[in-house]
């Protein structure tokens, strides 16, 4: 690589070029332009307070400022050449105004350091990106709503589980309001740690503050934060903004891959309960017979990245003394790939659960399979005074006397269910179906239509707050 040290912002110090591959290790543009926005946002900001101070002259804050926009507008036509040798996108773009406006470039970085500015530009990205994937969550949240509504006027029964074993009837619509409680916190995680976010470092400088008069309360207001950071050690060399957003990401990754395992296990010939969209499928290459749900393996597969992310980025982070380290330069990818990650992954759910076709016929018989109303039977038992116990190992005893007979409770005589207890008879077990059972589950928060009917009222309440 040819030498470029007199070209470097930060050269003065050096006698002997920058080894190429540290040239290459050492550098960031790679992926922080992606940074370029916020970063001249931040430094108009910072220009402007510079001038309003009576640093800098009004002819050399407009003349920066002109040359900001310029640059600003290169880039966003694709006109803007990356160099590898400037090391990031914060000496890029001030080289690139150097390059424009000449040496009043320099002035740009009076009371300020790379070190506040990456900060101030990160914070904003994250920000930024926290508020982004709160709206797509709450977008994804609207459409699990809108079908759970949609089936509890069919009223499609489903099997519920625990441990993957027939466990009671619900109504899918209960299902599917699972959902919406955990995409409504996920949201809300989004939106606390925008929140606790919503502080500038700029004019920390370097670690210890600056000596010039600046006002770190002018650049945080015309960055749209809510106050300027309190420590300047805390303000350049913390990362916890971008932990709670990972962690928030890592969370709703986690939701999104259990609903994934259920679709991809409901959309199975053994259980066929749903239909995938063509358009949210795919094929086999040799099997022709074959629809893969590929948006749900992914879905369910990105969240051990997005899980590694925040590992990653914790680990950084746990051995780093106060203030700036080097270190600090790999906290963004993760945040990069967890934040574009998401936003495909709710758009895909979005657009994919209403276009899902549910089998009723096939869920309800699912449900009524596998003892599901055991409960049902034992809690009959409990009302007429029999200890839940008692009633338990009763109902026990008859679930092990149709299962080796291969029945279902009731298909049991009236005799085998008056010598189990005599409270017991054939018209109580077949009394007891599985739209009894999910009536029944009458407590709030239960499966049962008025209860669901209400937690809809409930969440469209919500989403209007």
């Amino acid at each position: 690589m040819t030498n470029t040290q007199d070209k470097k912002l930060w050269g003065g110090r050096f006698a002997e070029a920058t080894d190429g591959l540290v040239e290459l290790f050492n550098a960031s543009v790679g992926f922080d332009q992606r940074l370029a926005e916020q970063d001249i946002r931040g430094s108009l900001a910072h220009v402007a307070m510079l001038g309003q101070v009576g640093i800098l002259s009004a002819e050399e804050v407009a003349q920066i400022g002109e040359g900001l926009n310029a640059v600003l507008a290169d880039i966003r036509a694709g006109n803007f050449e990356w160099r590898l040798d400037r090391e990031d996108v914060h000496m890029n773009v001030e080289a690139a105004l150097r390059d424009r406006i000449g040496p009043v470039a320099g002035k740009l970085h009076t009371a300020r350091s790379r070190n506040d500015q990456v900060a101030v530009d990160f914070r904003l990205f994250t920000k930024e990106a926290a508020l982004d994937l709160a709206g797509k969550t709450r977008a994804l949240r609207v459409v699990m709503l809108a079908e759970a509504e949609k089936h509890l006027e069919a009223g499609v029964i489903l099997p519920g589980y625990t441990h993957l074993q027939v466990a009671q009837p619900i109504l899918l619509s209960h299902w599917f309001m699972a959902y919406v409680a955990m995409l409504e916190r996920d949201e809300g995680r989004f939106r606390d740690a925008a929140e606790r976010m919503d502080e500038s470092p700029l004019g920390s400088s370097a670690l210890a503050g600056t000596p010039w008069p600046i006002d770190r309360h002018a650049t945080a207001a015309a960055l749209g934060f809510a106050r300027p950071t309190a420590n300047s050690l805390d303000g350049v060399g913390s990362r916890d903004f971008a932990l709670e957003f990972l962690a928030a990401c890592a969370i709703l990754s986690a939701h999104l891959s259990r609903l994934s395992e259920e679709l991809i296990l409901y959309s199975t010939f053994e259980f066929g309960f749903i239909t995938l969209p063509d358009s949210h499928t795919t094929g086999s290459s040799i099997m022709p017979q074959k629809k893969n749900p590929d948006v749900s393996e992914l879905a369910r597969g990105k969240a051990g990245r997005v899980f590694g992310n925040l590992m990653g980025l914790l680990t950084v982070v746990k051995g780093t003394p106060l203030a700036y380290n080097k270190d600090l330069q790999e906290d963004k990818e993760g945040v990069f790939d967890s934040y574009d990650t998401l936003s495909i992954v709710l758009r895909l759910y979005a657009e994919m659960m209403p276009k899902t076709v549910w089998h009723a016929d096939v869920t309800r018989a699912a449900a009524a399979r596998g003892y599901s109303t055991a409960t049902d039977v034992a809690d009959f038992l409990a009302r007429q005074g029999v200890p839940f116990r008692e009633a338990h190992e009763v109902v026990g005893g008859l679930v092990g006397v149709a299962s080796r007979s291969g029945r279902q409770l009731w298909d049991l005589t009236d005799a085998e269910l008056r010598a189990a207890h005599p409270l017991l008879n054939a018209e109580v077990a077949q009394s007891l179906t599985v739209e009894e059972s999910v009536r029944g589950r009458a407590s709030f928060g239960g499966t049962a239509p008025h209860r669901v009917r209400e937690a809809i009222r409930n969440a469209r309440q919500a989403l209007e707050n």
